[in-house]
């Protein structure tokens, strides 16, 4: 089969078992580093990924991607305009506050939510049925997580109270929150819902509110990404000015520090790729200097100086292509069976927990990409130099 003369010699020189010990041993390292650092690449991005993931589902899932004010003269317009967009999953009236839950022994923040049985919403959908029955047809009544109730020290039945800090009334006694007592009504087994997380129904909420009923117009909206909030924004321009929240304003600095830190992550293991390019380089320096009578013996046989480039770019190229296939086939077998792994080395990251795993291809790709273009780089100076060489100069004294 015909190949390049550049392509045949630049192999020649990639097999690790040929030439200088020294040299193979380093070749063979920097192969090692690429393929290493591309499997701890791959695992931790996956990780971050299937975390990241699984914040969304958790966190977001209950509250409102977007909420707006509307009135009876833009309330038709919006809420149609919001359904004919294919990102929107949900639109409804909706209420939540944040708050405090006092019991008899213990006063804890709290993040109150309403129901409605006449909206439909994916709170309500995660919901049983029976639950949603219960705070509509009980006046007064919540249902909390059986972890907060624990904490509290409450059981079905018994009376906790309620307070808003930022809703406050004037008494005889002075300014104070509002309050009301509230009785438990049902207790949460859902993992879904964090502990802090109260439950009432939305008139209740908005009389805890002091707001009436008939003069409440803010509308939440889900989306089907949440991510792409200022997409949606960009599409409808009208909602600007209606916007009273998003769900940035209480979860989006969580979200920020998981994207920094998977970044820095990404950031500190690209590094071992580096330093395995840099082993590429060091070892085509040597096998330059070491060369330089061959090299010189095939340009007097014609090879050109771009022929001598491009023998060297090919030995680079085949230790980062090489690092990089391997990295891509073991990271990926890693990441996949990472829970696997290790169970079978006996390491329990989370008691009865399992590491979250998302693979995107679109990230194996680039840091595929990004390894070739490194080991690419780095055969540019040792190659140069070869291409450089001057045939009389070098075989003068041979």
């Amino acid at each position: 089969m015909f190949q390049p003369v550049s392509l045949f010699i630049g192999m020649r020189y990639a097999k690790l078992a040929k030439g200088n010990g020294f040299i193979s041993f380093i070749s063979f390292f920097s192969i090692a580093g690429i393929t290493l650092g591309m499997i701890a690449l791959i695992c931790v991005t996956s990780v971050m990924n299937g975390f990241e993931n699984r914040l969304k589902q958790s966190m977001l899932q209950i509250v409102p991607h977007l909420t707006l004010s509307l009135n009876s003269d833009n309330q038709h317009t919006v809420i149609e305009a919001l359904s004919s967009n294919a990102n929107v999953n949900a639109i409804s009236k909706f209420k939540s506050s944040e708050g405090l839950v006092v019991s008899n022994s213990k006063l804890l923040a709290a993040q109150i939510y309403g129901v409605d049985k006449e909206q439909q919403n994916p709170l309500k959908n995660m919901l049983n049925p029976s639950i949603v029955e219960a705070l509509s047809n009980t006046k007064y009544a919540v249902a909390i997580t059986r972890r907060l109730a624990t904490q509290l020290d409450v059981a079905v039945g018994d009376k906790v109270r309620l307070m808003l800090p930022s809703v406050s009334t004037f008494t005889p006694v002075g300014r104070m929150p509002s309050q009301r007592l509230f009785t438990v009504a049902v207790l949460i087994d859902n993992p879904a819902f964090h502990s802090q997380v109260i439950l009432t129904s939305t008139n209740d909420l908005l009389r805890l509110n002091r707001v009436k009923p008939k003069d409440f117009n803010e509308v939440a909206v889900y989306l089907n990404d949440p991510f792409q909030l200022e997409t949606l924004l960009t599409e409808l321009p009208q909602l600007q000015p209606l916007k009273v929240g998003d769900w940035k304003d209480s979860q989006g600095s969580l979200f920020s520090a998981v994207a920094m830190e998977k970044r820095i992550m990404s950031l500190l293991l690209g590094l071992i790729i580096l330093v395995a390019v840099f082993n590429i380089l060091s070892a085509l320096t040597m096998m330059v200097s070491e060369k330089q009578s061959e090299i010189a013996i095939l340009q007097t046989l014609g090879l050109s100086p771009s022929g001598v480039l491009q023998v060297f770019m090919v030995q680079g190229l085949y230790n980062g292509l090489v690092g990089s296939v391997l990295g891509v086939v073991l990271g990926l077998s890693v990441a996949i069976n990472i829970n696997e792994i290790l169970a079978l080395i006996g390491i329990q990251i989370i008691a009865g927990m399992q590491l979250p795993v998302d693979v995107s291809w679109l990230q194996v790709t680039v840091i595929f990409s990004l390894s070739i273009i490194m080991s690419y780089l780095a055969t540019f100076y040792p190659a140069t130099r070869a291409a450089k060489l001057a045939p009389a100069q070098v075989l003068r004294y041979e």
